[in-house]
């Protein structure tokens, strides 16, 4: 008898760790979807737990993170925001344009959305207003393409002896026709001559800058688009080989050598994601919560690059600089 109770007291023993762990309350899931890599986005992403943190979420502890990378591919974007939403995310995060708030937003009319976008999201159709976003989705607007012209004004006066500009434009892109018709505009205001030159993949980014000689391109700039973000080591190192000043959107170009970036940050506005992907799974609902803009754009100059280059940098555009690299 007392063998028999004490086999029944090791089966009792160890079965319970098994019936504790199917107890447990499963964790809330973010879907983070992005149209980007995981590579080019370890800064961004660690800001975006920071802001999750500040709102009392840490992955692993009281919240779940399902990671979707399209890595380029927007084609893919559909598909892989259907598998956030049948991981039953509870909130869904999109980065990298309006590709994948778009794809996230079809996928589900229900499940709430914090988007990162760089345009006006009320233009596109994400949003009735900034103020009171309505319906499953709000979150960001990098104004990203309202400041395109001012990268060109930059571009002229690191390089004003250039006789054309080059201006990088991805087709795929929703914001294609806008960003060619803001930097054309900007372009002739000053005078200047400029061409627009497309591309969507790493053979046409290698054949336009093959052609830059030729076509005597002095300078160029990259319109904002998550593919140039997802190339940007290819970019940089063209820009080094042709010996040919760039201006570019996010700073983390001129931290990879690339001469000068202009843009908003992008740690804040991931932490700022952060921030309202923990406010809905509290309770708050997106409609309730206002689009965040952009105060502040960061001007970073790369001296080394520029030195390398043989350029010598304007002193009126150091002295404004948020950041120089030496």
């Amino acid at each position: 008898m007392r063998r028999r109770n004490f086999i029944a007291g090791l089966a009792s023993t160890a079965a319970s760790p098994v019936s504790a762990r199917a107890q447990q309350p499963l964790l809330p899931i973010i879907g983070f979807l992005s149209s980007l890599s995981s590579a080019a986005l370890t800064g961004p992403v660690a800001a975006f737990r920071q802001g999750l943190k500040s709102s009392g979420y840490e992955e692993g502890k009281n919240v779940a993170i399902e990671f979707r990378w399209a890595e380029g591919h927007y084609d893919q974007l559909p598909a892989l925001a259907t598998e956030l939403v049948q991981k039953r995310a509870s909130v869904i995060v999109t980065i990298g344009g309006d590709a994948p708030a778009f794809a996230a937003k079809t996928a589900s009319a229900s499940i709430p959305l914090v988007f990162m976008v760089g345009q006006d999201p009320v233009k596109s159709g994400l949003v009735t207003s900034l103020s009171r976003p309505g319906g499953n989705a709000t979150g960001v607007n990098l104004l990203i393409v309202e400041t395109e012209s001012k990268r060109v004004d930059l571009l002229r006066e690191l390089a004003p002896a250039a006789s054309v500009f080059a201006a990088f434009v991805n087709p795929s892109s929703t914001y294609a026709q806008m960003q060619s018709n803001a930097v054309t505009s900007a372009a002739h205001s000053i005078g200047q001559q400029i061409e627009i030159v497309t591309a969507s993949n790493e053979l046409e980014l290698e054949n336009a800058f093959a052609r830059f000689v030729q076509d005597k391109i002095g300078a160029f700039l990259l319109t904002a688009d998550p593919f140039f973000v997802y190339r940007r080591e290819q970019i940089i190192a063209a820009a080094a080989n042709h010996q040919i000043p760039g201006v570019y959107f996010l700073r983390e170009f001129a931290e990879s050598g690339g001469l000068v970036s202009y843009g908003t940050s992008l740690a804040d506005a991931y932490w700022q994601v952060g921030v309202y992907a923990g406010k809905i799974l509290d309770g708050t609902k997106p409609a309730d919560l206002p689009v965040v803009q952009p105060t502040k754009f960061e001007l970073v100059i790369n001296l080394e690059t520029a030195k390398a280059l043989g350029l010598a940098v304007p002193p009126s555009l150091l002295a404004i600089a948020d950041q120089v690299i030496e």
